[in-house]
């Protein structure tokens, strides 16, 4: 999750999910940047198992013309060898939108669809860890779908303390 003192734009008070961490970069998908699209708008097959709200996400600032879906499969489902499900972490598996939603659907929890997505090269994230743009935070399964309200401060608040006390910082700083 972002750090309070990044202030870029694309990323102020985000919440980054990592999809991909190896030696050719990482990527990820911001999980808290609902877009004003609904996914019936642009993935109709997919609109049902949407979870709320079922608003397309802008995953990040690369490649907003492709799509990223993570789903939430259901406690004790095994996905592996499924076809159009490939295991992320845990419950966490990314999902093939050419595949079939009707295979899918009785496998999931729900989904999340997200335009474009995070990314950075080999020691680029590591460089911006160093400088303290980014806090690492063990996600919920929960987390990739979450839909209303701030994530951000969401997740800042089930930390311990001290960290727990940044959820209230002031969205502007320049005025308060």
């Amino acid at each position: 999750m972002s750090a309070t003192d990044l202030v870029e734009s694309s990323f102020r008070r985000t919440i980054v999910y990592i999809v991909e961490h190896n030696d050719a970069g990482t990527l990820g998908v911001v999980l808290n940047r609902q877009s004003e699209t609904a996914v019936a708008d642009v993935l109709p097959k997919w609109a049902e198992l949407a979870a709320t709200p079922q608003s397309l996400y802008i995953g990040g600032p690369v490649k907003r013309d492709a799509a990223l879906c993570l789903a939430l499969t259901r406690v004790g489902t095994d996905i592996d060898g499924v076809s159009g499900l490939r295991r992320v972490d845990g419950r966490i598996a990314l999902v093939d939108l050419d595949s079939d939603p009707d295979r899918i659907a009785p496998l999931v929890e729900g989904l999340r669809i997200f335009a474009g997505y995070a990314g950075w090269t080999f020691g680029q994230l590591e460089g911006e860890l160093d400088r303290g743009d980014w806090l690492v935070l063990s996600a919920l399964p929960t987390d990739p779908i979450a839909g209303r309200g701030d994530l951000w401060a969401q997740v800042l608040r089930r930390q311990p303390l001290p960290l727990s006390l940044l959820a209230t910082h002031p969205i502007e700083v320049e005025r308060n």
